[in-house]
């Protein structure tokens, strides 16, 4: 596979080059400092796998993330980094990032890296447990009979609410959302109150994980 690296630290480039360049499977293509570098490199090189940190002086992984996916969609980007932030994770899943993975077991990123080729995608053991975590409902809903449960948990919303849950899902905070969707911002917290009520659901991040896993 053909592997492009993506961080600020100049060091972390370099280790991480000479112990993947080592596999017998991996061809590291290139490395940069920034996102821009990455959305560069991409456009340049076409790696099969972006292996790229989040916060970056200047352009940061998760723009960069988003440049990449919206020109080609199959892309494969793996964030390594040492923030396990809920917000951070949910934005890389809802963009499509293929693997969240934290700088702690820099022998697990090679492993990592043939999963989301072989078509996978891998979560880091404490991201797993974030997402399980945040996405866990505050109050379990009362269990509906098999055949009246609707396929769709977010399907009790309205056709404006479900718009701003997805915005959400996008990682746009209010502002972004009220312009967006042409609301004001208090008719935003509005619908998200409602969103939280009626999914049982304590935050604006369980909202997003519950999207991103609604199937």
């Amino acid at each position: 596979m053909r592997v492009a690296i993506i961080d600020d630290d100049e060091l972390v480039c370099e280790s991480l080059g000479i112990i993947l360049g080592a596999e017998d499977d991996i061809d590291i293509v290139g490395t940069g400092v920034d996102g821009d570098a990455a959305v560069r490199l991409y456009a340049q090189m076409a790696p099969d796998i972006v292996l790229m940190d989040i916060q970056m002086p200047g352009r940061d992984g998760l723009s960069a993330a988003q440049e990449i996916l919206g020109g080609d969609p199959a892309a494969r980007i793996v964030f390594l980094t040492t923030f396990s932030d809920d917000e951070y994770i949910v934005r890389a899943l809802a963009l499509g990032a293929r693997g969240y993975l934290i700088k702690q077991d820099v022998a697990a990123v090679a492993p990592a890296l043939r999963a989301v080729m072989g078509g996978q995608s891998v979560l880091e053991g404490e991201v797993l447990a974030r997402v399980s975590r945040i996405s866990a409902p505050a109050v379990p809903a009362p269990a509906a009979p098999a055949s009246t449960r609707p396929a769709d948990p977010f399907a009790c919303l309205t056709e404006r609410e479900r718009e701003v849950a997805e915005l959400i899902a996008d990682g746009l905070d209010n502002r972004e959302i009220a312009q967006t969707a042409y609301l004001s911002e208090g008719t935003v917290r509005n619908h998200i109150s409602a969103i939280l009520s009626k999914l049982h659901l304590k935050n604006r991040t369980q909202i997003a994980i519950a999207y991103w896993r609604r199937g």
